[in-house]
């Protein structure tokens, strides 16, 4: 699962680099002691091959996007990322974009206690934190259990996500 969540991370950040190039992406990018799975910083350096639109001045937010493939507490996520912004720890305002896996789908339709506890806190931080922003996004893929091969979807599924969190940030 570590393996196949990496391909993802990798993935996104890369699908997310094509649509958003006035951005620096990385995986695996560090607040404080705590890794987020995807991150795209404005490029601040003015790079000539780049067109920088009116979002990529110095207010562009840092974009941060976690991808919750099966993880047991979502809600920590916007919980620690929503403190760090609230305590001053980015120079910028933050977007925190939760990609959730079909993990978190009912079979009964709507979606589990855990991502509705993450979206919910994600709300409160957005209405309370300053410079902060949150939202809660499908990525429409079934992460594989114990050892077994990804359906072929799943590349499709992250490019519509890096869809949705292009339209979101609306560069």
């Amino acid at each position: 699962m570590a393996d196949f969540t990496a391909r993802v991370q990798r993935a996104l950040r890369d699908a997310l680099a094509e649509r958003l190039p006035a951005r620096t992406w990385e995986t695996e990018w560090y607040a404080r002691r705590t890794p987020v799975d995807v991150a795209g910083a404005p490029d601040s350096d003015g790079d000539a091959a780049v067109p920088r639109s009116e979002t990529a001045a110095a207010d562009a937010p840092l974009v941060l996007v976690e991808v919750e493939m099966r993880r047991a507490d979502p809600a920590n996520n916007p919980v620690k990322l929503a403190r760090y912004a609230d305590e001053g720890d980015f120079e910028r305002p933050v977007v925190l974009v939760q990609l959730f896996s079909d993990y978190y789908d009912l079979e009964t339709g709507g979606v589990s206690s855990k991502r509705e506890n993450a979206a919910f806190v994600g709300r409160l931080a957005t209405a309370h934190v300053e410079g902060f922003t949150y939202a809660a996004r499908d990525l429409a893929l079934s992460p594989p259990k114990h050892g077994a091969d990804p359906d072929g979807e799943w590349e499709s599924a992250v490019r519509d996500a890096a869809d949705a969190v292009t339209s979101l940030l609306g560069e």
